[in-house]
């Protein structure tokens, strides 16, 4: 049974106590709406026999990860009924979480990110801006949300770094490289007028003059891959996650790349590397002093 009011003071206390992205306040509030509208009990009553009994209903639609996405949320919200008085217990305390493996998403080789790159042909803004883009999203391992968010102020060109604002507000500096640099700089000398005010300071702009959609950089990539003739199932992630490969591949040190990406937990960034913790465990006891 939904509450508009639980869910509209829900979302209020992701955005401003959480501090948590559009994204995934948008991404929650949705499964929690979904849950909510069909199941019999109001928020303060629902128990774990109906939610486990609405993932059912779903039925082979939800992907183990689907539904561990869903729980996630789902024990969220009802943790915050909890701390606002709302109820006092989380019935997803009495649901077990799906086991889920390591999610690896394809790798591309170096000669696959140049095919890919290579393939955005002509000197117009628009073939500028798509190379500018996949130049940041492999250069600088940014997320296509950060590139679309990206703005012309938290560029440095002198000093050759960006300042990329993440998952939760949290910012990082993240260097750029030459090739990076001079396909942004090539876009940036064409780029199109902003639409207005709240577009000035977009680095990439769409042909209304308005800020870049991830479904728009989504489909560039796809485009591009085709024309590559690469044929892997990619998306604008997969070149965060082969930038991460091979500046391991190449000796980076894990903790630099876990900096880079913006990872809370290095064991995000090994899984992310394809690096068996092993791995840097090794590292980390070879120069340890008590070794």
């Amino acid at each position: 049974m939904l509450d508009v009011r639980l869910l509209k003071d829900y979302s209020y206390y992701l955005k401003m106590e959480r501090q948590m992205s559009p994204n995934t306040v948008s991404s929650y509030c949705s499964d929690v709406r979904e849950l909510l509208s069909n199941v019999s009990s109001p928020a303060a009553k629902v128990n774990a026999d109906e939610i486990v009994a609405y993932f059912a209903g779903r039925g082979a639609e939800l992907t183990k990860r689907s539904q561990a996405r869903m729980l996630s949320a789902f024990k969220s919200f009802f943790d915050w009924m909890v701390l606002e008085g709302e109820r006092k217990d989380n019935p997803c305390d009495l649901i077990d979480a799906p086991k889920l493996g390591k999610y690896l998403p394809d790798v591309l080789s170096v000669e696959e990110v140049t095919a890919i790159i290579e393939s955005v042909s002509g000197d117009d803004w628009r073939s500028l801006r798509d190379r500018a883009e996949l130049e940041m999203l492999y250069g600088c391992g940014l997320r296509v949300s950060e590139l679309c968010n990206l703005k012309i102020s938290q560029v440095y060109f002198v000093e050759s770094f960006i300042r990329v604002v993440g998952k939760g507000n949290k910012e990082r500096l993240v260097p750029m490289g030459a090739v990076a640099r001079s396909a942004l700089l090539d876009y940036l000398n064409v780029r199109p007028e902003a639409a207005s005010a709240e577009f000035e300071d977009f680095v990439f702009l769409n042909r209304f003059g308005e800020g870049m959609s991830r479904v728009s950089v989504f489909k560039m990539v796809k485009r591009q891959a085709l024309a590559a003739g690469v044929t892997k199932e990619i998306s604008p992630h997969t070149f965060r996650h082969s930038f991460a490969t091979h500046l391991i591949e190449n000796g980076a040190d894990l903790r630099v790349v876990q900096e880079m990406l913006g990872h809370e937990s290095i064991l995000t960034t090994e899984i992310y590397t394809h690096v068996d913790s092993s791995t840097w465990q090794a590292a980390i006891l070879e120069h340890h002093p008590r070794k």
